[in-house]
């Protein structure tokens, strides 16, 4: 496959035009034409540069990419040593944020509601972009205690915070990685639980203010499945040879 026909088509796939973001999507750092193996993985690290350099990839596809709008402009330090490796092996970098957060097949967090077993979801409203943050009802309420069990064993990972309420939950909203400041939608909207990978010191408060169960589950732990599936999707339909190398981060 050519470099530009993946580009392009995921350029139409994640619909990246008509979203509004902090970094570039799509391909950061160009490296070879021709593409046969990938690697995803959830962050450009200096460990996933490494590892898909062993293994002659000719593409990296992440979640975090890189040149953020509040990061330096200066290729230096840890950055320059990135960007080196890529270039030194001609490894092209594709990175998509947002527009894989909300995808309706193979977003984050439309993936997570197929981790935890919501059968049924939607974006919820009034918060843009659509589907950054979703909800679902359960078909049957859970307590604060189960949920907790549901969301660690589907992570394979205990959580980072838990805050419980003593009534029963029926209405769970949630939002991959950094997403603990959409708590207070979820409350106005009648959620009785969020779902979100970091928490801030303020988050707590809210939680038991507004009577909701909250979870942090990890930024990193809530941001796998999406950069996987979209993985699984490009081998399905192209025959590429994907290979998902997920370096542990405990955040």
């Amino acid at each position: 496959m050519q470099r530009q026909q993946l580009e392009q088509y995921l350029r139409d796939y994640l619909a990246t035009d008509s979203i509004s973001d902090y970094c570039p999507n799509g391909l950061q750092i160009e490296g070879r034409q021709q593409l046969q193996r990938l690697v995803t993985g959830v962050t450009a690290s200096q460990a996933l540069i490494d590892a898909a350099v062993a293994v002659n990839a000719d593409a990296i596809l992440v979640h975090h990419g890189y040149f953020w709008k509040q990061e330096s402009a200066t290729i230096t330090g840890m950055k320059q040593r990135r960007i080196k490796t890529l270039l030194a092996h001609d490894i092209n970098l594709f990175a998509y944020h947002l527009p894989l957060d909300i995808h309706a097949d193979v977003g984050n967090n439309r993936q997570l509601a197929e981790l935890f077993g919501f059968t049924s979801s939607a974006a919820l409203p009034g918060i843009a972009p659509s589907g950054l943050v979703r909800f679902a009802e359960l078909a049957q309420p859970l307590t604060s205690e189960e949920l907790a069990q549901r969301i660690s064993s589907a992570l394979k990972r205990p959580l980072t915070c838990m805050v419980p309420r003593s009534q029963p939950i029926s209405k769970v909203a949630w939002c991959s990685g950094g997403g603990q400041g959409y708590i207070d939608a979820a409350a106005a909207q009648g959620c009785d639980a969020f779902i979100t990978g970091e928490v801030s010191e303020q988050t707590v408060h809210s939680a038991r203010e507004q009577g909701l169960a909250f979870y942090a589950a990890g930024h990193h732990a809530t941001e796998r499945c999406g950069i996987h599936a979209l993985g699984e999707h490009l081998a399905a339909k192209f025959g590429l040879q994907v290979e998902f190398i997920d370096i542990d981060n405990p955040a």
